[in-house]
């Protein structure tokens, strides 16, 4: 037909079905998925589950789920987004019943894009209050401590004192702080008292907090400049976005390891306490951690992968950005746990009673150790630089996500000539859902989201996906589509990982997560059962696409009954395969008498050869029609053509 053969033939639609090739070379997409997958939590997150967990104890587990769980599930979405060019929306035409999966996926990214871009504007906030001589949070003689405050550089120091004096005086302060029974750190007072001006209540919020709504505005503003022009311009920026950290992770690593007390706190990080490793416990954070460090099943991964070649070795990419990430971790606990091992020298307390979690270890435990070495300021600087790069790296592939799915869906030609439009909505909308979280109320709603908004849902989505894929679709089918893309099977060991060890995993994660379910708390804070039932409802907004989306393609698809139905919504979409009519060979290549019909797989072709039929019966009436009237003596007088045969 002429709709047909547009979309086959003409090579302006065939750019807008397919991304290939968008980014500048292979570098750019590695350096942009090692930005994606290495963020804020690999600074914190990890140490602190090590800390809590045993130190090297938590190693060995955290290895395990990284080789059996991590690795194969990021290579399954990237090989899954690269195959097919599209969006976390768009390659469900797969299995079209499970298009709610990638609505789930929309939603995840969204709740996570909101409040991690509020965590990258307070590092704004740090970054600039670090541009003085003296860090405001080093002395406890501000006009927001309180008289418990007890900071680890006594009062009586001065900047122009003789070194002697400061010797003296740090000696003083840390006397002072060993016999107090209750220490209250000068970072965590200016953390809650002036940063954040904290309200007794998460339903109390108070007023809006305008340095923190405004590097708000800043952060917003940085991600949408760095998207301007999708990931062409993304992809230029993550050269120093990606790499940056790491300089200043070794420039940190390098003054760390030279400071008093820093072996005890690295022995401490790696010594293992191994009766702990048979606590379900610490083989379910780890589990847990590979999990959302790497970025899974946020739709991050396939949408980064969609902009691919077609035959580029994801699997090979796999490897590297899952490796660069587990290593980024372990480095980053180095660099930690050396500075803890620092504090808790000074303060004559063992380790495990310095460190914190959440954000707690980015703004309230590093800050204060800062304030102990020479020339804090630029150590602040650099510190909080570098965890605003390690956020910006994933904000990037999280808007990114969602302006690709919009795209993708709409897909009609004004919104593909004006995504920068699409991804200024996307971000002016961020910022507006981020006010509430820059209220004294926000850190409440910042830890609830981060709780529950993308915790056991990202459990769930990825656990169907891979049931979807291996089961639905067939292990069988995916396999000869990855090395229809590769040149090459999956590995053994990723094909028996994606059907059962990697399912079970994560299905272990979802019944540890409900098990070992706790209310959330902050600090002394007990979160009220309204605001839980919050949390719970936006965890259940990402599953619940699931189903209702299922309902409803079962009720829109053809078939006299459920089955028959089921059936049909479960049925890959004719359309399902490389976007590029050239890379359609093998089981998508058009039959031989499909000249211009667009390719599609074998389990269509009886379709496909029905509706050609009935396209040969209705040509062949027209042409009875409109070419040739019979007459009475059996003779044929053709009509308006002098030539029979034409």
């Amino acid at each position: 037909s002429p709709e047909v053969t547009s979309v086959s033939l003409c090579p302006v639609k065939k750019d807008e079905n397919s991304r290939r090739g968008n980014w500048g070379n292979q570098i750019e997409f590695v350096l942009t998925s090692v930005g994606y997958a290495v963020g804020l939590g690999n600074v914190w997150r990890f140490p602190y589950l090590c800390y809590r967990n045993g130190g090297g104890a938590f190693m060995l587990p955290y290895f395990i789920m990284l080789v059996f769980c991590g690795i194969p599930l990021f290579f399954l979405e990237l090989s899954f987004g690269q195959f097919a060019s599209l969006g976390c929306l768009g390659v469900w035409k797969i299995s079209p019943m499970f298009k709610g999966v990638g609505y789930g996926m929309m939603v995840v990214s969204t709740y996570i894009g909101i409040y991690y871009n509020v965590v990258i504007c307070i590092a704004f906030y740090y970054f600039f209050q670090s541009m003085t001589n003296l860090l405001p949070w080093t002395y406890c003689n501000n006009p927001w401590n309180t008289p418990d405050c007890s900071g680890v550089v006594g009062t009586g120091h001065q900047l122009n004192g003789s070194l002697a004096n400061a010797t003296t005086s740090l000696v003083a302060g840390v006397t002072e702080v060993v016999n107090r029974t209750k220490r209250t750190s000068p970072s965590e007072e200016y953390w809650k008292h002036y940063v954040l001006n904290i309200s007794d209540d998460i339903g109390n919020f108070g007023e809006v907090r305008l340095p923190i709504l405004g590097c708000l505005a800043i952060s917003w503003f940085v991600v949408f400049l760095c998207l301007i022009r999708g990931v062409k311009s993304s992809g230029k920026v993550v050269y120093f976005t990606a790499t940056f950290p790491y300089v200043v992770l070794t420039i940190l690593f390098i003054r760390g390891i030279t400071l008093d007390g820093a072996i005890n706190g690295i022995k401490y990080y790696l010594t293992p306490q191994w009766q702990k490793v048979l606590d379900a416990k610490v083989w379910g954070d780890a589990a847990s951690q590979i999990f959302y460090s790497l970025g899974c099943a946020w739709g991050g991964l396939i949408t980064m992968a969609s902009y691919n070649k077609f035959h580029n070795n994801c699997f090979r990419d796999s490897i590297i950005i899952s490796i660069t990430n587990c290593a980024t971790s372990v480095y980053a606990g180095f660099v930690i746990f050396s500075i803890l091992g620092f504090m808790a020298h000074h303060l004559n307390v063992p380790v495990s009673e310095v460190a914190d979690h959440g954000p707690g270890l980015a703004f309230v435990a590093y800050p204060e150790a800062l304030t102990l070495l020479p020339i804090s300021p630029l150590w602040s600087l650099l510190f909080f630089f570098m965890l605003i790069l390690l956020g910006l790296g994933t904000q990037f592939c999280l808007l990114e996500t969602l302006v690709t799915a919009i795209v993708d869906e709409i897909g009609t030609d004004w919104i593909i000539r004006n995504k920068t439009i699409v991804t200024l909505s996307v971000a002016i909308a961020g910022f507006l859902l981020g006010v509430p979280l820059t209220t004294r109320a926000g850190i409440y709603w910042l830890l609830l989201m981060d709780n529950y908004a993308a915790s056991f849902s990202l459990v769930i989505i990825s656990c169907i996906m891979c049931i979807c894929i291996m089961y639905i679709y067939g292990h069988r089918n995916y396999f000869k589509d990855v090395e229809m893309m590769l040149g090459f099977p999956p590995p053994l060991f990723f094909k028996v990982c994606w059907r059962f060890i990697s399912p079970v995993i994560i299905s272990f994660i979802l019944i540890f997560t409900v098990i070992q379910y706790k209310p959330i708390t902050y600090n002394d804070y007990v979160y009220p059962g309204w605001s839980l039932a919050i949390g719970f409802a936006m965890a259940l907004s990402s599953v619940v696409c699931i189903p209702v989306y299922a309902l409803y393609k079962i009720s829109r698809s053809p078939g006299a009954t459920f089955r028959e139905r089921l059936k049909n919504a479960c049925r890959s979409h004719p359309k399902w395969g490389p976007a590029l009519q050239e890379h359609r060979t093998g089981r998508y290549a058009p039959m031989a008498s499909e000249d211009t019909v667009e390719a599609r797989p074998l389990k269509e072709k009886e379709e496909l050869k029905e509706e050609q039929k009935e396209e040969e019966k209705e040509k062949e009436r027209k042409d009875e029609i409109s070419l040739t009237i019979q007459g009475s003596n059996g003779s044929t007088n053709t009509h308006n053509n002098p030539n029979p045969s034409a």
